[in-house]
């Protein structure tokens, strides 16, 4: 079953509905947004495993999560429904959505999309990369004193949505992507694993990462380079 290439392809069917919910952002008690449309992408996903899955749980940023059967089940699915909503309430189209899907308990397949660019990497996918970038992606949470640890001769870019910058990195237009105050699991685990996938290094919170599954509601520290 293509569980990833399935939901983007509900997602792009779906796309001018969840378009057209760029206006109903609200704060959460984080003081990040959430919108009608990460609710939307959110509903098509689990109603996309109720009919196709049996033995599943999903792990998603928008819904309270039941861990108990964890380590029982088939599939355990995180979504992250809507990557950087700042950026879709606001008009940007570098928004993303990213979907990974560990089988038995070992990664199975992953996807990132960026519906509006019309870009998507799925695990499988062939993708021509581009040489001697030096730009470094990092996350909107930086600090002055953050900026003094990284490295001289790297130009920078903060873009606000991990998929977009993770797609980056992958596709070679970023030099390496760091998050140094940490990310959920449903923001890392697609491209940490499309990033393994392609022979790039990751490391997580300074320790190799290797595909293992990220426990939900932890923020890990990780660079992907």
């Amino acid at each position: 079953m293509d569980i990833c290439r399935d939901i983007y392809a509900i997602i792009k069917s779906n796309l001018n509905e969840i378009l057209s919910f760029r206006s109903t952002g609200t704060l959460k008690l984080d003081n990040t947004f959430v919108s009608k449309g990460d609710l939307l992408c959110e509903s098509l996903v689990f109603g996309y495993l109720k009919n196709n899955l049996t033995d599943y749980i999903v792990i998603s940023e928008e819904s309270s999560n039941d861990l108990s059967r964890i380590d029982e089940v088939e599939y355990v699915i995180t979504v992250d429904p809507i990557d950087g909503t700042e950026n879709f309430v606001s008009g940007l189209k570098e928004w993303g959505m990213g979907v990974s899907v560990y089988r038995q308990g070992k990664h199975y397949q992953s996807m990132m999309a960026l519906p509006e660019l019309d870009i998507f990497l799925c695990t499988g996918d062939n993708i021509d990369r581009i040489p001697n970038s030096r730009i470094c992606g990092l996350s909107s949470y930086m600090t002055p004193e953050d900026f003094e640890q990284l490295g001289k001769g790297l130009e920078f870019r903060i873009m606000g949505c991990c998929m977009y910058n993770m797609y980056n990195v992958i596709h070679g237009s970023y030099k390496q992507f760091q998050h140094l105050k940490g990310c959920y699991s449903w923001d890392i685990l697609p491209g940490v694993n499309l990033a393994l996938e392609h022979g790039l290094n990751v490391t997580i919170d300074d320790n190799s990462y290797n595909g293992e599954f990220l426990a939900p509601g932890v923020k890990y520290r990780f660079m992907i380079k």
